[in-house]
């Protein structure tokens, strides 16, 4: 364990919060998790609660937080559509008003900071894969932008923070990860199709599926963002966290009908607006920088995933 004890992760009951949490439990670090419960679950971190190095706290980061810490992963934001859309004001003030107040946290206490940005910041891309210094293709205005443009905005911010009061700073664009924990109403493509797998639902997809789309297992993610915001100073990012791996949306659903034994039929529905038609990482600074490749193989992730949606929906979740 490095010298810094006590690290803050923001959204840290969320899906990914829940595991780095755990992750720098296991490396020895004192950790304050707060989270405001949005999207984020008590059960995710309930086996947490009693190690004495483990904190939780109810917290929303629009909302200024004074703690003393030495380190900071700000994770706090919904992330799939269905629930950042659900609320998009309160989604941008969660990207730019928590930005700011965890920057203000950071900049007081002299503390590292990590944001975990998307790879939503590329939006609809024009380049394949995506690199790091692609701008990207966004509609500022449309159903998705409290999200895309709210993650650009807090990158902005971390950027500026680092040139006028030499912060130091990690920003992680993290693509497409799935695993245990993901909420079951999400909406997003892993967790969907293994619900209406597992509950003999025809499985929906969007246009003809041809769409493709890179999935991350989550112990490799959180494997990432620490070795990120273990990197020197100087190394600040943006860097792509995600599993170059690329799959069709109707290959991923045909595996999990195959891995679950399903009969589950795929139906097709019209593509929702500013749907990417492509998503693949360049991870070549990862590899660079951090060491860092993804390790576990989609079928072995999507394994672990199944059951453990298996066993949330025998208890009726």
């Amino acid at each position: 364990m490095h010298l810094e004890q006590r690290v803050l992760v923001t959204g840290g009951a969320g899906f990914l919060g829940s595991f780095l949490c755990e992750r720098l439990l296991e490396r020895g670090a004192d950790v304050l998790c707060i989270d405001n419960f949005f999207t984020g679950a008590k059960r995710n971190v309930a086996h947490l609660l009693d190690n004495k190095a483990f904190e939780l706290m109810r917290h929303d980061v629009t909302f200024p937080l004074y703690v003393e810490v030495d380190r900071i992963f700000n994770l706090a934001c919904p992330a799939s559509p269905i629930h950042y859309q659900h609320d998009p004001v309160q989604t941008t003030k969660t990207s730019v008003h928590g930005a700011i107040n965890m920057l203000g946290l950071a900049k007081r206490l002299r503390a590292r900071i990590l944001q975990a940005s998307t790879s939503e910041v590329y939006g609809d891309p024009h380049i394949h894969p995506q690199q790091e210094d692609y701008w990207g293709h966004v509609n500022p205005i449309g159903s998705r932008a409290c999200y895309d443009e709210g993650k650009r905005c807090a990158e902005t911010l971390f950027f500026d923070y680092h040139r006028q009061h030499r912060l130091e700073i990690k920003v992680a664009r993290i693509f497409n990860t799935f695993g245990p924990r993901m909420h079951p109403n999400d909406g997003r493509v892993v967790s969907n199709f293994i619900v209406q797998a597992l509950k003999g639902e025809p499985i929906t997809i969007y246009g003809d599926g041809s769409q493709t789309r890179s999935f991350c297992y989550v112990d490799d993610l959180v494997d990432g963002l620490m070795r990120l915001m273990d990197s020197p100073a100087e190394v600040t990012g943006p860097i792509n966290i995600g599993n170059p791996g690329e799959f069709t949306i109707r290959a991923l659903a045909e595996e999990i009908i195959t891995l679950t034994g399903s009969r589950s039929p795929i139906v097709q529905k019209p593509l929702p607006a500013d749907d990417p038609k492509q998503r693949r990482p360049d991870i070549t600074r990862a590899r660079e920088l951090l060491g860092w490749e993804p390790k576990v193989k989609l079928t072995e992730g999507l394994k672990k995933t199944i059951a453990y949606f298996d066993a949330l929906l025998s208890e009726g979740a």
